[in-house]
């Protein structure tokens, strides 16, 4: 459970704005010096260290060496990026390199990969876009092609133009003439529904069928639930290898940690969908990340849209001493452009 965040008067704000910009900035713990000069306040040394000393009683800076300075808390980090960050919108220049990169048209997964490579190019941490649900996706076209024993291919085209290839088991061997005939009757009859809509009707079909018509109607359910159901939700991952170069991520033992995350990426997951159904962007610091035990860690995320509907979630995943300012921007463009892409008719970002 989160603690609640300190009250604090303007000149502690001030200061800790200054102090974590700094730190951002330099990766060095900042002095009462360093502030005295930056942080535009008419107030001694002595004033800011005395209040530094409060900010670091209080859980928000910590002294990582006597006499060098402070740093800022996980706590710290989520004031400044609660109420003390400063964003401004993405210059047009990178939003049309957005836009460049996400074209309508592209199909799910090129964009889907397009994305995530685009966020650790322009942030120089890791890119992550969750893959949306194929079932909130209407399907265009569908066969289905004889294996071995009782085994089916399923290959599916949706409408965004993906195609995939799914390998059920079934309960019998079936003949290519059946397999045809019971493509035949899904493409008629639902070509252009949505996966989910498509196992529910089928369901309520079959329970009203008292005709001939009910052995299809059970054969086509056979394949078309296990076909048309979602495999398992998965991210798209990008820029993993920058990480090596942080500074405070370059202990072995850490990024090896990080690195198995990244490959189980079930907590990654997780942590995007937790932000599905918050609208814009989210920040997660240290322990909320659920990359644990990397205090070190944020998360920047944003849900990304198409006709209204949330369809998944991107972000980047870098360290706390990231900057946020430029970090938040890039993340909400990438989702508004990548949701544009995904629903050509909607107007442009």
């Amino acid at each position: 459970m989160k603690s609640p965040s300190p009250s604090l008067d303007p000149r502690a704000r001030q200061l800790l704005r200054t102090l974590i910009s700094r730190y951002i900035r330099d990766g060095e713990p900042v002095g009462s010096q360093t502030l005295a000069r930056h942080a535009g306040l008419e107030v001694s040394p002595a004033t800011i260290r005395n209040i530094l000393s409060e900010l670091e009683e209080v859980g928000l800076l910590s002294s990582p060496h006597t006499s060098a300075g402070r740093i800022p808390t996980a706590q710290g980090y989520r004031v400044f990026v609660d109420s003390l960050v400063q964003v401004k919108s993405l210059g047009e220049g990178e939003v049309a390199r957005l836009r460049a990169e996400l074209p309508s048209g592209a199909g799910t997964q090129a964009l889907l990969g397009n994305a995530s490579e685009l966020l650790s190019a322009m942030t120089h941490f890791v890119g992550v876009v969750s893959v949306p649900r194929r079932e909130q996706f209407a399907f265009r076209y569908i066969d289905f092609v004889p294996l071995d024993g009782q085994r089916v291919m399923a290959i599916l085209v949706f409408v965004d133009n993906d195609v995939q290839n799914r390998v059920i088991e079934t309960r019998r061997p079936y003949e290519r003439a059946e397999l045809e005939r019971i493509a035949n009757y899904l493409n008629a009859q639902f070509a252009g529904r949505s996966l989910a809509d498509i196992r529910a009707s089928l369901l309520r079909d079959l329970r009203r069928a008292q005709t001939e018509m009910e052995g299809l109607l059970a054969e086509s359910i056979e394949l078309a639930e296990q076909a048309l159901t979602p495999p398992n939700d998965d991210v798209v991952l990008a820029g993993q290898t920058r990480l090596m170069g942080v500074q405070e991520l370059a202990d072995l033992e850490r990024l090896r940690d990080l690195f198995e995350a990244f490959a189980r990426k079930r907590e990654i997951l997780q942590l995007l969908e937790r932000t599905i159904r918050a609208p814009g962007v989210r920040i997660f610091i240290g322990e909320d990340t659920g990359l644990a035990p990397h205090d070190g860690v944020s998360v920047v995320t944003a849900p990304y849209m198409a006709a209204g509907q949330v369809l998944g979630v991107l972000g980047v995943i870098g360290p706390t001493r990231m900057a946020y300012d430029r970090v938040i921007p890039v993340v909400q463009a990438a989702a508004d452009v990548l949701g544009a892409a995904l629903n050509p008719d909607a107007p442009a970002p």
